[in-house]
């Protein structure tokens, strides 16, 4: 059995992988670097800034620890190397693991010729089985002067050789908020305009506004509830207007990062060659097993629109693998004795997230908001970390815990802002997964003292 994978982000490369633990002839397409945007220009080179970012304001405070320092001096070409030197790291071992896992690794990018034959390049490959694993792009609002030099979205800002003097961001989802914070701690004058009517719009709106709040402290300037109306350059920077609540506000910038999300990039597969049914979304419509239309193709990760999170890309491509192999064993015994098909699948629905913003917000589950207006019974129980010894002695106060508990003791929503969110949310996350409940997380006996204690309700 042939399967071919386009794509080689976290979803791609992954369940190449598992793919060729179970026997199948694995083909891998690439038109970029190993590993896409997470690897490249996302995950990966963000947080590698963040831990610059962290030591940086640990610097500024030392001297609420007794230690002498003052305020750092940041070298950014340096923070750039380093970067770039654990991006090419890790590149480098995932190609390494795909080689030695004899998944056979074409660079070019792929099409559909039908719905059984890929294109890469010159080469026209034969498919049984078919995982589009695309990934997304950058989506760009339609604001004039959004084409100006200076104005960038996420992965030329990871490329910018200089810090900005001022950087206003559009958006204050994820993406914009991880840079808000990043540039803040690098020393830039930061300013982020939202939409919306409170950043991180799919979090708990609890944890959403403390955050900002914090963020605000360290001198994040936000404009929520506010439509940008233009970009114009000026003077060598950029003037960014825009309007909330009928008044008509500005800003002059030396950079402008666009982070308003992304949308899936299916536009060079020649889907309709296939004939793949793609939503008004530009997603590749699937089911619950990441199945399309076509019944031996599937899409997993951003390419789906489902859950844009490569660790939820990663789960997918189990569960469509999972899929594949049902495919084969039921098929002729000769071709399911060459063929493993014992693959275990992660619970979809229970699939945290995280901003790695300082502090960091991290969630699971349902939020209080989506409780409300499903009209769910439910109870609220909170925790604070400045009643934590830990935190207390980390200097790293600020935060809570906020669980949703229902009736019969299910958890069906975790929320933490504060040091090590996303660690810590992991923890329910695993007794989520696990269908154990808000019993279980109260009853287990934790180390003293550990930031885990936040859940000692």
């Amino acid at each position: 059995m042939k399967l071919v994978i386009i794509g080689a982000g976290p979803g791609g490369y992954e369940t190449a992988l598992a793919a060729a633990g179970t026997g199948m002839e694995v083909i891998l397409a690439e038109s970029g670097n190993i590993g896409g945007t997470c690897l490249n220009a996302g995950c990966i080179p963000t947080k590698a800034y963040c831990r610059s970012a962290e030591i940086a304001e640990e610097i500024r405070r030392a001297g609420e620890f007794g230690i002498g320092a003052g305020e750092p001096s940041v070298d950014f070409s340096m923070i750039r190397e380093r970067k770039d030197s654990i991006v090419a790291q890790l590149r480098g071992n995932v190609e390494m693991m795909l080689q030695k896992s004899g998944v056979e690794l074409l660079r070019g990018r792929a099409c559909f010729r039908d719905a059984h034959t890929i294109a890469v390049g010159d080469r026209e490959i034969p498919a049984d089985y078919v995982i589009i694993a695309t990934g997304s792009v950058p989506s760009l609002p339609g604001i004039p002067g959004i084409g100006l030099p200076g104005v960038l979205d996420s992965a030329a800002l990871l490329d910018l050789p200089e810090l900005p003097g001022h950087l206003c961001i559009i958006g204050g989802g994820v993406i914009g908020l991880e840079f808000a914070s990043v540039f803040n701690s690098f020393g830039c004058e930061v300013t982020v305009v939202e939409f919306c009517r409170e950043i991180l719009p799919r979090f708990d709106s609890d944890i959403a506004k403390r955050l900002r709040q914090g963020l605000a402290k360290r001198g994040i300037a936000f404009s929520l509830q506010s439509q940008v109306k233009s970009i114009e350059a000026e003077d060598g920077r950029l003037r960014i207007s825009w309007e909330k609540k009928g008044e008509r506000m500005s800003a002059l910038a030396d950079n402008v990062l666009a982070a308003v999300g992304r949308h899936p990039d299916t536009s060079s597969l020649n889907p309709e060659l296939a004939g793949i049914l793609i939503t008004e979304r530009g997603a590749i419509a699937t089911d619950e097993d990441m199945r399309t239309n076509v019944p031996w193709i599937f899409a997993i990760g951003d390419a789906n629109g489902r859950n844009m999170l490569a660790h939820a890309a990663v789960a997918q491509g189990k569960r469509a693998l999972k899929a594949i192999c049902a495919d084969i064993c039921g098929q002729s015994p000769d071709t399911a004795s060459r063929i493993t098909c014992s693959i275990d699948v992660p619970d979809l629905d229970v699939i945290p997230s995280a901003v790695f913003t300082m502090p960091e917000a991290a969630t699971v589950g349902l939020s209080e908001d989506e409780c409300r207006e499903k009209g769910l019974d439910y109870s609220v129980r909170k925790s604070f970390f400045r009643a934590n010894g830990k935190a207390v002695c980390l200097g790293e106060t600020e935060g809570l815990c906020k669980i949703l508990v229902a009736p019969s003791g299910a958890i069906l929503g975790c929320h933490v802002l504060g040091p090590h969110a996303s660690d810590l949310v992991q923890e329910v996350s695993s007794l989520m997964a696990a269908k154990a409940g808000f019993p279980a997380l109260c009853s287990a006996i934790r180390i003293h003292p550990t930031l885990s204690e936040i859940f000692a309700f």
